[in-house]
């Protein structure tokens, strides 16, 4: 099984539309794909029916933002129904205050010597309610500032450099109640993440909230995580009997470490989520 279970297109923060999307999954050999834009749904039909098409199975997904002590940590929805109303209007919820927390960036950015980034980031944000700090991202790039995505993340927009602006997203007991409620399958997104900002004490607490909250499954193998942190977090899965997810987290080429359709596989011990997908 060549599984894909976090990827991203325009209607978040993704650079392709979300058929194409699914069409550069096919190529790369993907046989089972979820689409998880950030606090949105709206890509789903158009993924699904391409999909269809090329005989690839899908998911519909979503990935939930969330605070949990002043740190930004997702939480991805598998099999979710796209139309559920609840879950429709709190991803709303969360999506409502982007564009405040956008001029504000750019107000930081500015007084770095960047001026004009807000109106350069609206024209590479295709969802207008969806811009976000890989929108100001792409537009430094294009305009010669730096010379890819990762370095103006590292120089502006992480966590502590001068265009972070913190913003206030959905409590983790809510994200897991929203995605379970609409019939899915709550799943830690990339933890590795998070360990350099979150102690070995408070990444254990999250874990014991998510899974007292109905969380099942956890990313071992992520776009994002080195061997040695997949083994880390396949113990993880082990220790707390947790499903095991695999996902690129693919926004674009070029900007993901890892091309969508090509992580490796997990660990053939652990039980993989999508046997309760398929």
């Amino acid at each position: 099984m060549n599984a894909d279970l976090h990827c991203h297109s325009i209607v978040s923060d993704g650079c392709l539309e979300p058929a194409a999307v699914v069409r550069r999954a096919h190529d790369n050999g993907v046989t089972l794909l979820s689409l998880t834009d950030h606090d949105e749904l709206s890509g789903a039909a158009e993924a699904a029916r391409e999909a269809a098409t090329l005989g690839v199975r899908f998911v519909p997904g979503v990935e939930v933002s969330v605070s949990y002590q002043d740190v930004t940590v997702h939480v991805v929805g598998l099999g979710v129904d796209p139309e559920n109303p609840a879950l429709r209007a709190n991803l709303e919820q969360v999506r409502a205050g982007r564009e405040e927390r956008a001029q504000r960036m750019a107000d930081a950015l500015a007084r770095t010597g960047l001026g004009g980034t807000l109106s350069g980031a609206r024209r590479f944000a295709r969802n207008p309610a969806m811009i976000g700090r890989a929108h100001f991202a792409r537009h430094l790039v294009a305009s010669g500032v730096m010379p890819d995505v990762r370095t103006v993340f590292d120089h502006y927009l992480s966590h502590g450099k001068p265009g972070y602006i913190p913003h206030r997203w959905a409590d983790l007991e809510e994200a897991v109640g929203w995605i379970r409620g609409a019939g899915g399958i709550a799943v830690m997104a990339h933890p590795a993440r998070y360990c350099n900002r979150l102690s070995t004490t408070a990444l254990d607490r999250l874990f014991d909230i998510f899974v007292a909250a109905g969380g099942e499954a956890i990313e071992v193998v992520a776009g994002a995580h080195s061997p040695e942190e997949a083994q880390r977090f396949a113990t993880v899965a082990r220790r707390r009997g947790l499903l095991a997810s695999v996902g690129s987290d693919f926004h674009g080429e070029g900007e993901s470490p890892v091309d969508i359709g090509r992580c490796n596989p997990l660990p053939p011990d652990l039980k993989p989520v999508w046997s309760r997908l398929i």
